[in-house]
């Protein structure tokens, strides 16, 4: 039987990715017309008919902003998680306002779905070896997974050295990478996001079938609702950071359902986590009898 592999969805608005961030402040987020609610929708309708079902990490000022959203997705049976609360970048903060925002994110969108959330993902992978303290705060606010660590080259939160397999990173708490593909000595980004736009469509879905293949483990992919909305309102930032969130924007869509019609997609919660922590206990289990 075919490996399930985890879909995820980072749900924030056209205006809040850090590539615009130079031009749509924080402060002056309320202005900007919000397109979260209708794309999010359309990724609910686009899943269900492959009935794929994906975990959904919400930015807490759209969860804040929009509950009835985050509640529909766990009705409907996606997992609900953490992106932060102002999708700021985890090294640009200190331990005392990461932890601030991760609880005011985690208390948001627990109280707007109605139950528990067991993962976090921090915005533009921004935890790494530098603020490695950030790992026990979320052990202390109860989180059971990160998945922030996508280890490709990146210019903004490369971390290409980082462990591509699920692991233990301390007791209780697991790290779910982006899905990567080994060739040749190097991690290809096969993982989703704006890689899932550039790239041919035929190599993601070739590096998500080894993942499946040759480690015997299933792929995170992820993406933005904003990504499959090709009239979103462009900004005038930069060129580079236009670049980034552009392009694209018109092959997405296509691509995310040819990834549907391949392969099979559940949650990172009950894909990933659950099937890691299983053969983590059964390994120290069989120690113990040793």
């Amino acid at each position: 039987m075919p490996l399930s592999n985890a879909l995820s969805v980072d749900v924030e608005d056209y205006f809040q990715t850090e590539a615009m961030s130079a031009v749509a402040p924080r402060n002056g987020w309320c202005a900007f017309p919000s397109r979260v609610e209708a794309n999010t929708r359309a990724l609910f309708e686009l899943f269900a008919k492959y009935n794929a079902h994906a975990t959904f990490f919400f930015v807490g000022w759209t969860a804040e902003r929009y509950p009835q959203l985050v509640r529909e997705a766990h009705e409907i049976g996606h997992e609900v998680a953490c992106h932060s609360y102002w999708h700021r970048p985890v090294f640009r903060l200190g331990p005392v306002e990461f932890r601030e925002d991760t609880w005011r994110a985690k208390q948001v969108i627990e109280d707007a779905a109605g139950c528990a959330v067991a993962g976090y993902r921090a915005p533009c992978f921004s935890i790494n070896s530098a603020v490695a303290w950030a790992y026990d705060i979320l052990r202390e606010l109860g989180f059971q997974y990160d998945s922030s660590l996508n280890p490709v080259h990146h210019p903004f939160y490369g971390n290409h050295a980082g462990n591509r397999a699920p692991h233990r990173i301390a007791a209780g708490l697991y790290e779910l990478p982006i899905a990567t593909w080994r060739v040749l000595g190097q991690n290809l980004p096969v993982g989703g996001g704006a890689y899932l736009r550039i790239l041919p469509g035929w190599l993601v879905s070739s590096g998500v079938g080894s993942i499946n293949a040759k480690e015997s483990r299933p792929a995170i992919l992820y993406l933005h609702p904003w990504e499959i909305d090709e009239e979103q309102p462009r900004l005038q930032a930069s060129v580079v950071s236009r670049a980034r969130q552009y392009i694209g924007l018109s092959q997405m869509k296509r691509k995310l359902e040819g990834l549907l019609q391949q392969f099979k997609f559940g949650t990172v919660y009950e894909t990933v986590y659950l099937p890691l922590v299983s053969q983590n206990t059964t390994a120290y289990s069989a120690s113990l009898k040793q």
